[in-house]
């Protein structure tokens, strides 16, 4: 395709998207739409409420339906900090590397304490 035509082609497409842009300003729906999101965030912010909050608030029920399974829970980062080498390890998992080694070489139970 000549640059010509891919040109007049994107330009057609674009002035066909403007005007279905035009159209979509001044449909009423869409204004209705628009300001019920800009009362509800302020509202959000006026009471320090997040959106999933006001779910909860609405509809307890669906708390429970949509709770993460126990199998796929966030790990909690974890900051380890070794008191013989001043050495700092943050880790989700249970299996560092450089925890493993101090887990060996101090004993489970002291690394354990490490933790903050």
């Amino acid at each position: 395709m000549s640059k010509i035509a891919e040109y007049k082609r994107l330009e057609a497409q674009l002035a066909e998207q403007l005007a279905a842009l035009d159209k979509l300003k001044g449909d009423d729906k869409l204004q209705q739409e628009m300001e019920f999101e800009t009362k509800l965030k302020g509202l959000l912010k006026e009471y320090g409420f997040n959106l999933q909050t006001v779910l909860d608030i609405l509809d307890p029920d669906s708390a429970s339906k949509s709770a993460i399974p126990v199998s796929r829970r966030f790990r909690v980062l974890k900051k380890y900090t070794n008191p013989h080498t001043g050495e700092v390890v943050e880790t989700k998992g249970g299996n560092h590397k450089t925890i493993n080694a101090w887990k060996s070489k101090y004993g489970a139970e002291q690394v354990k304490s490490w933790a903050q």
